[in-house]
């Protein structure tokens, strides 16, 4: 903004000013002790223009025209304030409506989880060779022909190997598995870490895990893996965190949510074949209950 010039009383400023507006210049009047109102003109390029309509204001601001020209002032800032807010609110809901696009960077903890789930997914050739990840299930288990056999007292937690109740999350059986999951885990996990932690989000992550695979084993055994109980957690965790604490910065869009219930109940039909439902079901919940939790802390 560049200061053309003063007025000595308010309302022959404020005159002057509706009428600058009238004529597409947008201005900004404030007083200054000792000089009067100071008129500021926001364009550069109308600077000219408005140092030569000050100086004749000033040779005759009785005129009548500056007062007939200048009513129209009032009604074109609150036409341009309303499409404004249009703008922002239509732009507002295309933002939160496509929000795995938002960038939020990327979480540093984030990028960890989805390095080690690549390389587990490279490693086992996509879920196809589980003998070289087998530490990584839940517990040992032998799949042979119409044979299956594991034993329900997870014996190698039991004897130390206490990875074991997290480390299935990171198993993934096939590219469109893997990819969808960790499409959610960058942007729920760096929404998470750039509104609060990446602490925070290693203990959701470490409790959700440990939750949704213990309920996935003891519902149909080890032979299972997959961020999808995390990331429901999470979705239930930012959905209703943002819910009831509007303050904490997160947010999911109703159609988000929407579709995330629609896709949960349709991982219980046949049409998706072997699913963790009971994963999703756990996840889902314990995310939900931590995020109503921290919120009657926080609020």
């Amino acid at each position: 903004m560049r200061l053309i010039g003063h007025v000595p009383q308010e309302a022959n400023a404020r005159t002057f000013a509706d009428y600058l507006y009238s004529q597409g210049i947008r201005n900004q009047t404030e007083p200054e002790q000792g000089q009067g109102w100071a008129v500021w003109i926001q364009d550069e390029d109308q600077i000219e223009r408005a140092t030569q309509m000050l100086t004749a204001f000033r040779e005759n601001p009785a005129d009548p025209k500056y007062e007939t020209e200048g009513r129209g002032a009032a009604q074109l800032r609150a036409k341009e304030q309303k499409d404004e807010e249009a703008y922002r609110k239509k732009l507002r809901n295309r933002r939160h409506l496509f929000r795995p696009l938002t960038a939020y960077g990327f979480g540093p903890l984030t990028f960890v989880l989805i390095a080690i789930s690549v390389v587990v997914c490279l490693i086992s050739q996509f879920g196809d060779k589980e003998q070289p990840i087998m530490s990584l299930f839940i517990s040992n288990f032998d799949a042979s022909g119409s044979i299956f056999e594991w034993r329900r007292a997870l014996p190698e937690i039991r004897h130390g190997e206490i990875w074991r109740l997290f480390t299935p999350m990171f198993i993934h059986f096939g590219p469109l598995h893997i990819l969808f999951n960790m499409l959610w885990l960058r942007d729920l996990g760096s929404m998470i870490e750039a509104r609060q932690s990446s602490w925070q989000l290693a203990i959701l992550v470490l409790v959700i895990a440990a939750g949704s695979n213990l309920a996935q084993f003891y519902t149909s055994g080890p032979d299972f893996g997959g961020m999808s109980g995390v990331v429901y957690g999470l979705l239930g965790y930012v959905w209703i965190r943002g819910k009831f604490d509007p303050g904490s910065g997160l947010y999911l869009h109703p159609s988000t949510i929407t579709m995330m219930i629609i896709w949960f109940f349709l991982c219980y039909t046949p049409l998706l074949g072997h699913v963790a439902n009971s994963a999703h079901a756990v996840g889902l919940v314990l995310g939900m209950a931590w995020g109503y939790l921290s919120s009657l802390r926080h609020r």
